[in-house]
């Protein structure tokens, strides 16, 4: 067994460092656990970082150079994934487009889209995602939001909630009911829908860090026409299944590195406040070491066999244990301030109220991307075998 990387990819972790250091911009250094509380929804800089990436061949390095990739390995596209993560710098605050949609247009759009794709993974286009809605909650499967073909179009009725960016994006990647009388995961498609088309209403929503990401969309009647129809009529189960995947052995790697510089951080907390020496502190601190160090052992674990062509059942835990864990953390950095804990003001806490804004944003990471709920389910069902209650 050999546990290190060979030296290939080392010289690929070393000329991305370099890269790094000469073009990324300071605010890209702050780190997601900072994000909420802007009303800046996409800044600036964080659409000119995206746009270098792209153009310097490191915003999806698997892909080849007019996709804004280099054609790395899958090792090296973990080595890539590792060391943003490790510096707490995102690629975008945008997921949705470079990673959700521009996958998804090149798998399974015919042409026309595929065009579309290297402007939604370069930023170009903003795009958000229709899967929540108020009923469904994110379990797919059960979303009501209806499209009836009528000639050459659908019409489309419903309510999306918890759509992340709507207020500022152009295009909505929009998973729609198309056939009410077949199994449920069967009767479903996606339309491509653009968000200026009369009937479409988006309504941000004030979340309680502060920030307002997310929106509701309603459609009435909104007509779209059927060439808009990505892949085939009821199949956008298939859609969702298939993106992803590109990067899907590395999903991982932020959730498990974000969770190790949070308790990188509550340990500099503690000695700060004069806490490293309680007993009890000590010991929720060294928890929360070990299942880090866990967590990341089991990622490396799967990601050996995903390398090798094999599935990785333990990627299907790791989404649900790092969200939780998350909030935990920050949790236990809320504590460690005391009274000044419940101070959400970032101007009179420490370190811009890091540790409560986390707090709030983990409580939406518990939600977002398919809840605790949806994930112990896909675990115990897909991975485990068990029966259905």
């Amino acid at each position: 067994m050999r546990l290190a990387w060979d030296p290939t990819d080392e010289a690929f972790r070393e000329e991305l460092r370099a890269f790094i250091d000469a073009h990324c911009p300071p605010q890209a250094r702050v780190g997601k656990d900072f994000l909420g509380g802007d009303d800046e929804i996409i800044p600036d800089w964080a659409r000119e970082w995206q746009a270098t990436l792209f153009d310097h061949g490191w915003m999806i390095p698997g892909y080849p150079p007019e996709l804004g990739g280099r054609n790395a390995t899958p090792v090296q596209t973990l080595i890539y994934l590792e060391e943003l993560a490790r510096q707490g710098i995102p690629r975008s605050v945008h997921f949705g487009g470079y990673a959700i949609v521009g996958p998804s247009l090149l798998e399974f759009g015919n042409d026309e889209q595929k065009a579309m794709a290297p402007a939604a993974i370069r930023g170009d286009t903003v795009w958000c995602v229709g899967m929540s809605e108020p009923d469904a909650g994110s379990d797919l499967a059960n979303l009501q939001t209806r499209a009836v073909l009528d000639g050459d179009s659908f019409i489309v009725n419903g309510q999306k909630v918890w759509t992340s960016y709507a207020t500022v994006a152009q295009k909505c990647f929009c998973y729609v009911r198309t056939n009410p009388n077949v199994p449920k995961h069967k009767g479903i498609s996606v339309l491509i829908i653009d968000l200026d088309t009369p009937g479409v209403d988006v309504r941000p929503l004030r979340q309680i860090s502060g920030g307002s990401e997310f929106a509701e969309v309603f459609f009435t009647d909104v007509v779209v026409p059927a060439s808009n129809l990505v892949g085939e009529l009821d199949n956008g189960w298939r859609i969702t299944m298939g993106s992803l995947a590109h990067e899907r052995g590395g999903l991982w790697v932020e959730g498990v590195f974000g969770c190790q510089r949070a308790v990188e951080g509550l340990v500099a907390l503690a000695e700060r406040r004069g806490l490293a020496g309680d007993p009890a502190v000590r010991r929720r601190l060294a928890a929360a070491y070990e299942r880090v160090a866990t967590l990341k052992a089991l990622g490396y674990k799967g990601f050996a066999g995903f390398a090798q062509g094999s599935s990785a059942p333990e990627h299907s835990y790791m989404k649900l244990a790092t969200a939780e864990l998350r909030r935990e953390l920050f949790e236990l950095g809320m504590d460690l301030q005391g009274p000044f804990g419940a101070v959400v003001e970032p101007a009179f806490t420490e370190e811009r109220a890091r540790w409560q804004q986390g707090f709030f944003v983990g409580l939406a990471a518990n939600i977002g991307g398919g809840t605790s709920e949806i994930q112990r389910n896909t675990v115990a069902t897909r991975v485990l075998g068990l029966p259905k209650g």
